[in-house]
C-alpha cells in the first residue's frame, strides 16, 4: 500500500491531484495514505512537509513502519471524499531544500579539506547540524571548507537524481554507501563535486542554495557538531547579528573592528568594580557588627543581638556575613531578620555560647507563616512570603524570649 513518493524525481510541485486509498484514526486526527504524494515524510534527518489536503492542514506526516505506507496526519475525522487535492507549503519545503542541498556540499567539503566524514546529519525549523568524526579541525580547515562549499555554490552546479541499484551503487564513488538492500537506491549528484545516497529534496543546481555560513562548533564526544545556515537561513542569521554588532558599536561610540576590545575592556572593569564594591560592603558589614554589639543586650556572659533589616538594607547574603562576624566576638547570638518580598530569618551563636538555634527557628517562622527552615544547634535559618518588618521583629522577639530561657 505505500503511496508513489513523487517528491523523488520533482520537488518544485506544490500542487497535486490523489486519491485516498486508506485511512487510519486515532482520536481526533485521521491519517490518510494516498496513491501518490509529494508530502515528504520525516525521514533522513529532515523534517516533514507541511500544507493542506482538500483546504485541511497536514499537521504531520509520517511513514508507517509495517509497510512504509506515508501517513498524511489531519486534525479531522470529516475527510469522506477519496479524490483530494494537496497543497505543500512553499516557503518551508524550499527552505528545507536549500538546507539539504547545502548539507550535501559542506560534508563533501569537509571531505575534501579535512578526511572529515559526515556521521550524523539533523535539520529542524531552527537548527542544521552535521558531526564530523573527527575532534581535531583547526580553524583554517573549517575556513578552507566553508569556502570550498560556497565556491561550489556560485559555481551554480547541477544537482542531477539517478536511481540505480545496488550492485550498481557499489561501483560508484559514493561518498556514503548505505546497507545494501533491495530495489533502487536514489543517488543525489551534485556534478563533479558529490555523489552520495538520499532520499531527501534538493535544488536543481546550487546556486539555489544562496550561501553557507558556518556559525558554530562544539565537542560531542569523539565527534565535532557543525551548526550552520544556508540560504534565507543564512541572510536572517547575518541580518541579527549585523543588527546587534551595529548596536553595540553605537552604544560603545566605537568602530565594528573595536567592539570585542570594548566589551572586554567594560567586562574588566565592572569585574573590578565588583571587586570593590564586595570589599566596601565587607567594611561596612564589620562596622555594622561592631554597632550592634555596643547595643546588645546581655543575658548572663552572652551577649544577644536582634535585629531586622529591610530589603533595602541587607540581603540573604549580607546577612551571612554579618552573622559570621558577630560570632566571633565571644560569647554572642545573633538573631537577625529581612523583611521584602520573601522574609529570611538568620539565627547563630558563637561555638561557646549557649542556645540550641534550631529549637528556636520554627516558632519564629511559624509567626511568619511559614515551615520552611532548619539547622543545627549552632546556625538555623529560614525563610517566609513577603513580609513588613513589624512581623519579622514579632519572630524575633519570640525566638529572643526562648532564647532567654534556655540560657536561664
Amino acid at each position: 500500500m505505500a503511496s508513489k513518493r513523487l517528491y523523488y524525481k520533482n520537488a518544485y510541485t506544490t500542487r497535486f491531484e490523489a486519491t485516498i486509498v486508506d485511512r487510519v484514526r486515532d482520536g481526533e486526527q485521521t491519517a490518510v495514505i494516498l496513491d501518490q504524494t509529494f508530502f515528504y515524510p520525516t525521514s533522513g534527518g529532515q523534517p516533514f512537509d507541511i500544507g493542506t489536503i482538500n483546504s485541511i492542514p497536514v499537521q504531520d506526516v509520517t511513514i508507517r513502519e509495517t509497510d512504509e505506507a506515508i501517513l498524511h496526519w489531519l486534525d479531522t475525522t470529516e475527510l469522506w471524499q477519496d479524490n483530494i487535492v494537496g497543497q505543500i507549503n512553499w516557503p518551508r519545503r524550499f527552505d528545507h531544500m536549500q538546507q539539504h542541498t547545502g548539507q550535501h556540499i559542506l560534508s563533501q567539503s569537509f571531505n575534501q579539506i579535512a578526511q572529515a566524514e559526515t556521521v550524523g546529519f539533523h535539520l529542524s525549523d531552527n537548527t542544521l547540524t552535521i558531526d564530523l568524526h573527527t575532534t581535531q579541525l583547526t580553524p583554517t580547515q573549517v575556513e578552507e571548507a566553508e569556502f570550498l562549499a560556497n565556491q561550489i555554490i556560485w559555481q551554480n552546479r547541477p544537482v542531477n537524481i539517478h536511481f540505480v541499484t545496488p550492485e550498481q551503487a557499489k561501483k560508484l564513488a559514493l561518498r556514503k554507501l548505505p546497507p545494501v538492500r533491495q530495489g533502487k537506491l536514489r543517488l543525489i549528484e551534485i556534478d563533479k563535486f558529490d555523489l552520495t545516497a538520499c532520499g531527501g529534496t534538493h535544488v536543481k543546481s546550487t546556486g539555489e542554495v544562496g550561501i553557507i555560513k558556518i556559525v558554530k562548533l562544539e565537542r560531542q564526544n569523539n565527534q565535532l557538531r557543525v551548526e550552520f545556515a544556508c540560504g534565507q537561513r543564512a541572510l536572517h542569521d547575518y541580518r541579527l547579528k549585523n543588527s546587534i554588532i551595529n548596536q553595540l558599536s553605537a552604544e560603545l561610540t566605537t568602530g565594528m573592528g573595536e567592539v570585542v576590545e570594548s566589551v572586554l575592556r567594560f567586562k574588566e572593569e565592572t569585574k573590578e568594580n565588583r571587586r570593590q564594591l564586595k570589599k566596601q560592603q565587607e567594611q561596612l558589614l564589620y562596622f555594622k557588627a561592631a554597632e550592634l554589639l555596643k547595643t546588645s543586650k546581655t543575658v548572663g556572659e552572652t551577649a544577644v543581638i536582634s535585629h531586622v533589616f529591610s530589603k533595602e538594607e541587607s540581603d540573604p547574603g549580607q546577612l551571612r556575613i554579618l552573622a559570621n562576624h558577630l560570632t566571633q566576638n565571644g560569647q554572642v547570638v545573633a538573631l537577625l531578620g529581612l523583611a521584602g518580598e520573601k522574609s529570611q530569618l538568620l539565627f547563630c551563636r558563637s561555638q561557646d555560647a549557649p542556645g540550641e538555634m534550631n529549637q528556636l527557628i520554627k516558632p519564629a517562622l511559624q509567626i511568619l507563616g511559614s515551615a520552611a527552615g532548619g539547622g543545627s544547634a549552632i546556625m538555623a535559618q529560614g525563610g517566609g512570603p513577603s513580609t513588613d518588618t513589624a512581623r519579622i521583629q514579632q519572630a524575633i522577639d519570640k525566638a529572643e524570649r526562648l532564647l532567654i530561657g534556655q540560657i536561664r
